[in-house]
């Protein structure tokens, strides 16, 4: 019998160490193209202010980007922009903060104990479905027809998403993970403040997007009622004129205050999640 060649161990290993194994375990992490987003805008722009320069869209009913701009500057350079700007903001954050601290908080309880669960669940499922709108004049009468009920709305608006956000995130922590934590000998307080809040986390931070969009709704809508200055009456007054380029100028507003709130939201998922990386 022939005797089998000798084989060359180093140059096996040397044509194994040249190639490279594509990494496979990226978990569906999404890659921002920050590039895209300003694109589409600055696009959809071009093509309105074009379409109403050429007869295609008609003035009368969606004004030009220009003349929605020229609006804008006229509420800047007149000074009641920042008016406007300042009732709404005071408004949308305490409104906005005291429902979601609110929120979080019911959210935990009905989350972590039984006899909240069953005793607010039900009344959370009963009343979230309620237009908050349709509450507006309960809430004047209530807080009367100044800062009081508007805030009420928003707050109120607020509070039942974050509710149940919140115990929705507690209720999909990996029970393992607080398995693990007992047989370490972790207090009950320690698995809550480093197991479940946190892994409930991002849940929160979800709902808190969606409050903060109903926020600004309710806003728009407390503010059409008896209110003196506010985007929400900036726009009741610009469409009780037919004044397009301010209607459009005010909703320009509340758009890009949207974008700075989810820019915000964004910014702390960012932080307060490193560990889903």
């Amino acid at each position: 019998m022939s005797e089998k060649p000798p084989v060359d161990e180093k140059n096996m290993l040397s044509q194994f160490s040249e190639k490279t194994v594509p990494f496979r375990g990226g978990g569906f992490l999404p890659t921002p193209k920050r590039i895209i987003g300003p694109l589409v805008f600055v696009g959809l722009i071009l093509f309105w202010e074009y379409g109403s320069q050429n007869g295609i869209i008609s003035p009368l009913v969606l004004p030009a980007p220009s003349e929605a701009w020229s609006a804008f500057m006229d509420l800047v350079n007149s000074g009641l922009l920042w008016q406007h700007l300042a009732a709404s903001l005071q408004r949308l954050v305490i409104g906005w903060s005291t429902g979601t601290f609110l929120g979080i908080f019911v959210g935990t309880l009905i989350g972590l104990f039984s006899v909240a669960r069953s005793g607010l669940s039900p009344l959370v499922s009963a009343i979230f479905p309620i237009p908050k709108i349709a509450l507006l004049p309960l809430f004047i009468i209530w807080f009367g027809i100044g800062e009081g009920s508007k805030v009420a709305t928003i707050m109120f608006g607020t509070f039942f998403p974050t509710v149940i956000a919140t115990y929705g995130g507690i209720d999909n922590v990996d029970r393992n993970l607080i398995r693990m934590g007992q047989s370490f000998g972790l207090s009950r307080f320690s698995i809550i403040r480093k197991i479940i809040l946190p892994g409930a986390l991002p849940a929160i931070l979800s709902g808190a997007r969606i409050s903060a969009a109903i926020a600004i709704i309710l806003l728009v809508a407390a503010e059409m009622i008896a209110a003196e200055y506010g985007i929400g009456a900036y726009i009741l007054l610009a469409g009780s004129l037919m004044a397009t380029d301010q209607l459009i100028a005010g909703v320009a507003m509340l758009s890009i205050l949207g974008l700075i709130i989810a820019w915000l939201i964004g910014m702390a998922e960012k932080y307060f999640l490193k560990w889903r990386t």
